[in-house]
């Protein structure tokens, strides 16, 4: 106890907490709207609960990985070398990296999977007349049950808190402000599920947009396995504005809808 106080007495652990923080609780995003859509995907009595196993999941699996923090730095070694040069970039460098590690890996299947599951579920949503298939396919997805979703959340758990765990060793050397940095972003997460997934379900719009976002996500974890860095903050703050311009279109909606609605009443008033 005395070596937490003297260490969290030095402003500079401080910040970074405070830093890692934020920065924890941004990159759960990414997690808490994939379990969103796809809890929102079972029965209603069923929908809090695996929203409740799947953060509690992300809990776990980070806790694990940062005890074994030796083992998750070791994941950025190369395993293997393609032996190709890529197209030449702005410098003459390759365009992406030929040397992948196992973060590598599982950041470019976790983004193939994020890719396969955001088009599947545009593809549902946009599809207004259904074929054969696709009926087969709907009742294949109606019948999602409890298990499969939780298998789905926990493959990307994996994905999202092999990020996060190497964005905390990257910040500080110190375990406790990385264990109190993740407890405090996954009970952020915890409490902002239920209010997200349920505003998600009442907006078809949102929904579409979430998908939009997974794409997005998809795509930047794909690029980064391949060693194409993006910066994060360009990510969030595209988000960011298509959130905000898309919560402009739903006070518009609403607006709209009262004035009918308030014109509607007139009009049964003058009769």
């Amino acid at each position: 106890m005395t070596d937490l106080l003297t260490l969290f007495s030095d402003p500079a652990v401080l910040a970074a907490l405070v830093t890692l923080i934020v920065m924890e609780v941004v990159l759960g995003i990414d997690n808490l709207i994939f379990i969103s859509i796809l809890s929102n995907k079972l029965p209603e009595h069923q929908r809090q609960k695996a929203r409740r196993v799947g953060i509690a999941l992300a809990l776990i699996m980070r806790l694990a990985l940062l005890s074994m923090i030796s083992w998750i730095v070791g994941l950025t070694a190369p395993v293997f070398d393609l032996g190709i040069v890529g197209p030449p970039g702005a410098h003459g460098e390759p365009a992406f990296e030929t040397q992948f590690s196992w973060r590598d890996l599982i950041l470019i299947a976790g983004g193939l999977f994020l890719l396969w599951k955001a088009t599947k579920e545009i593809h549902h949503a946009m599809d207004p007349v259904p074929s054969d298939h696709d009926i087969l396919d709907k009742e294949a997805t109606a019948a999602l049950n409890f298990g499969g979703a939780i298998v789905q959340i926990l493959l990307l758990d994996m994905v999202f808190s092999v990020d996060s765990i190497l964005t905390a060793v990257g910040m500080t050397d110190h375990l406790p402000v990385m264990v109190i940095a993740v407890v405090v972003a996954v009970l952020v997460m915890l409490l902002a599920a239920d209010p997200l997934a349920n505003f998600i379900n009442r907006n078809p719009t949102v929904v579409m947009l979430a998908l939009g976002f997974l794409l997005m996500i998809g795509a930047v974890l794909i690029a980064d396995g391949f060693g194409v860095h993006v910066p994060k903050g360009y990510i969030y703050a595209a988000m960011a504005f298509s959130a905000l311009v898309e919560t402009l279109n739903i006070f518009s909606r609403r607006a709209h809808a009262r004035k009918r609605a308030a014109t509607a009443q007139m009009g049964e008033g003058g009769d």
